[in-house]
């Protein structure tokens, strides 16, 4: 994998969660990790079925239409809309489902993880967010990340997203109360940053806490 704000503003919800302080995090794409993330999400936490079908087509070039079935029965959702919202717990649950299917072959599910978002860069880029980030970016890729939190809030009704730029093309992306683990945002965003053409493009995240991350972006030109 290619290696690579401050304070987050924490959301009101009408449930409770306690989350987990870095040294006691779980390995991403492990069955706690889904168990800790589905606890702390709320039936008003949704996601487009544009990315749920994302997952199931990339498990279908990497793996197996078995395995897209098993995936799509993980998830409980017989037939995917892609303007449609559905929980994130469903998402979440096909993606550690297909995490897990394409460990092997990925070398693993941190690479897995990585793999799926990946592939889910070009579903974000088809969205309207997406196409809408290319449109202000007009080709440039520092206009393309300064947007990056302005898009992801488009695209998802959850979650906050905050930018510190650390040097002309080196940047610092913050998430909080976002639910997919690490990895997931580290391929999704390579992907944004290589269909943008920007070269020698790095992405190192980290998990701060359950559902809380940063990653570093860079690129050379």
């Amino acid at each position: 994998m290619r290696a690579g704000e401050g304070s987050c503003k924490k959301e009101t919800h009408m449930y409770l969660h306690v989350e987990q302080p870095v040294a006691t995090l779980v390995a991403p794409g492990s069955d706690e990790d889904l168990a800790l993330r589905l606890a702390m999400a709320s039936p008003w936490d949704t996601t487009r079925g544009l990315f749920l079908r994302t997952t199931l087509d990339a498990v279908s070039c990497l793996g197996s239409e078995s395995a897209v079935r098993d995936c799509q029965r993980a998830g409980g959702e017989e037939k995917l809309l892609d303007f449609f919202l559905y929980p994130v717990t469903t998402h979440l649950r096909m993606v550690f489902s297909a995490a897990h299917m394409l460990a092997e072959r990925c070398g693993g599910l941190d690479a897995a993880l990585r793999a799926l978002g990946y592939r889910c860069a070009d579903s974000f880029l088809g969205s309207a967010a997406g196409m809408t980030l290319q449109l202000l970016a007009n080709g440039d890729v520092t206009r393309l990340v300064d947007r990056l939190p302005m898009a992801y809030r488009a695209a998802a009704n959850f979650g906050t997203r905050s930018l510190v730029w650390m040097g002309p093309r080196q940047g610092r992306l913050t998430m909080c109360h976002e639910f997919m683990p690490y990895p997931f945002h580290e391929g999704m965003l390579l992907g944004v940053l290589d269909k943008a053409q920007a070269r020698g493009a790095r992405v190192q995240g980290q998990q701060l806490s359950t559902l809380e991350s940063e990653y570093e972006l860079s690129w050379e030109s």
